[in-house]
């Protein structure tokens, strides 16, 4: 009998949430090893980041947005209670994101628009085929739309909305209390700033979710057209990072940079074909398809172009 209406998968296999759990935890610690011999900036950004997670999963919870499934290892209690492995993938997937767009030698603004495009580019599949596999779930009950195909698959647009939100304003903010705020080095620069980022970053999401977007609501701007909008934004503004990129040659990309958004393409995507879900939707399949190509072309790009140096990234520069 499927967990929620209108859904006609069953339970994921046993293996997949302990192997999802299993992964995330080791992709964590060979990101902590690499912020590790990085130092203190690198080590603050990617705690920082899990902190940031785990705060905005529990809201998230707390406000009825969706409801996870049971995970290996879980805070709290059901059915408020969240994955410590989802918090983790915040983590990673926003140290590794900047880890990319500072190797490129983007301006700041421009690189925590990079950022936020690699972040949605990963979701865009992840999210379709971990609802499908109950991981997480938004209920579109007495919305009299189909749950399977209502927005993005199944997906509110809401969520990528949000997804924008998050990662751009982490990075926004740190990068920006970096070069500002916290500019002389000292044993509490960098945690500074990662606890002033996390902070700063939370009110402005809640500033946005409460009152911007009621009032784009309330004027008939829904969650798809501010999707849109936003994507729009954001690849001007790398557009735009990429014709004033600062002089040299691009850093040699680390492993984590690639290994990370990999992982997660191939376990969603192989998961989309053995769980079966391809067979509901040649468009979705289609989608997903082309949504790890764009990210393929992405993250290999660099290393088709002019020969990476070995520069320092930005945290062994500011440290």
């Amino acid at each position: 009998m499927p967990l929620y209406p209108g859904m006609p998968y069953g339970p994921a296999p046993a293996w997949a949430l302990p192997f999802f759990d299993c992964c995330i935890i080791f992709l964590f610690v060979l990101c902590l090893l690499d912020a590790w011999r990085r130092g203190r900036g690198a080590i603050s950004y990617l705690l920082g980041g899990m902190c940031f997670g785990l705060v905005l999963e529990y809201l998230e919870v707390a406000s009825h947005s969706y409801t996870y499934g049971h995970f290996l290892l879980m805070l709290g209690h059901a059915p408020m209670d969240i994955p410590v492995s989802v918090g983790l993938a915040w983590g990673i997937i926003l140290y590794t994101s900047r880890l990319f767009s500072d190797g490129l030698r983007l301006p700041w603004v421009a690189a925590a628009a990079l950022d936020t495009l690699l972040a949605l580019n990963l979701d865009m599949t992840m999210d379709v085929v971990a609802y499908r596999m109950h991981m997480w779930h938004w209920d579109w009950t007495g919305s009299g739309l189909d749950p399977l195909k209502a927005e993005w698959f199944g997906i509110p647009y809401a969520n990528f909305v949000g997804w924008i939100s998050v990662v751009f304003f982490y990075s926004f903010f740190s990068r920006l209390y970096e070069r500002t705020v916290f500019k002389r080095p000292s044993l509490w620069r960098f945690p500074a700033v990662a606890v002033l980022a996390l902070f700063s970053a939370q009110v402005e999401l809640l500033v946005t979710e409460y009152l911007v977007f009621h009032w784009l609501n309330a004027i008939h701007i829904g969650s798809g057209w501010r999707l849109l909008i936003e994507a729009v934004v954001l690849l001007g503004l790398v557009g735009w990072g990429m014709v004033h990129r600062s002089g040299g040659r691009r850093s040699k990309m680390p492993g984590v940079a690639l290994w990370v958004p990999a992982w997660f393409h191939v376990y969603f995507v192989i998961a989309l074909v053995e769980l079966g879900f391809f067979r509901e939707s040649a468009w979705m399949t289609l989608v997903a398809g082309v949504n790890i190509a764009i990210g393929l072309v992405i993250h290999l790009w660099p290393a088709l172009g002019k020969k990476a140096g070995a520069g320092a990234l930005v945290w062994a520069e500011t440290v």
